[in-house]
């Protein structure tokens, strides 16, 4: 049976239109850091390009080694800026630090990640398969919510959640912006893109 970690995660859902505090467990995932506007930068498209073969070697080694086989887990990442306004607000993604990453399922190790990414050919080796890391990320206490339409649409929803129901729950912002990409952007439009919102809070 193929588990579909967006059909059992809770952390995997989310509403347009509502905020919602839960509580995220450890997750390990794939990782790879860069800087710069994510639609221009081949730094962004270098790190997709590297962790997408590396999650879909892991799909079949798991399946192959351990018998567990799963539906590789969407698109997530980490965005941040010395000053936050160049990513809620000013949408200055020049200055924008990314983590890009998808989730790897608990029982996936790390003898079987580097074994994975040494498996890789050298004639189709991405550019940046040597920066692909296997992290815990321990976040918590989070507030999210679902955005539908345009990445660059989700200024209001953020000042929303960062301005209003945030303090107002009695919390703070305490861990890097985090979004999960639910959509395929090179298949659905613009307005109907579903992405995920998260950002860590702790008690004010």
């Amino acid at each position: 049976m193929k588990l579909d970690f967006k059909k059992t995660q809770d952390s995997y859902r989310a509403r347009s239109g509502e905020f919602r505090v839960i509580d995220v467990p450890a997750m390990q995932y794939l990782m790879v850091d860069g800087h710069g506007d994510p639609n221009t930068a081949k730094e962004y498209a270098d790190a997709l390009a590297a962790l997408y073969p590396v999650a879909y070697k892991l799909k079949f080694a798991s399946k192959r080694d351990f018998e567990r086989d799963y539906v590789v887990p969407p698109l997530e990442a980490l965005w941040w800026a010395a000053d936050m306004a160049a990513f809620t607000s000013a949408r200055d993604k020049s200055q924008w630090d990314w983590t890009a990453m998808i989730m790897a399922p608990g029982w996936i190790t790390a003898e079987l990640f580097a074994a994975t990414v040494t498996a890789v050919p050298a004639k189709d080796r991405p550019a940046s398969l040597d920066k692909v890391r296997l992290e815990t990320l321990e976040e918590g206490h989070c507030v999210q919510t679902l955005h539908i339409g345009p990445y660059d649409a989700e200024a209001d929803v953020l000042a929303d959640m960062h301005d209003h129901f945030i303090p107002d729950a009695g919390l703070q912002m305490s861990g890097k912006h985090h979004e999960i990409y639910l959509s395929d952007p090179r298949r659905v439009e613009p307005a109907k893109l579903r992405t995920i919102l998260r950002q860590p809070v702790e008690r004010s």
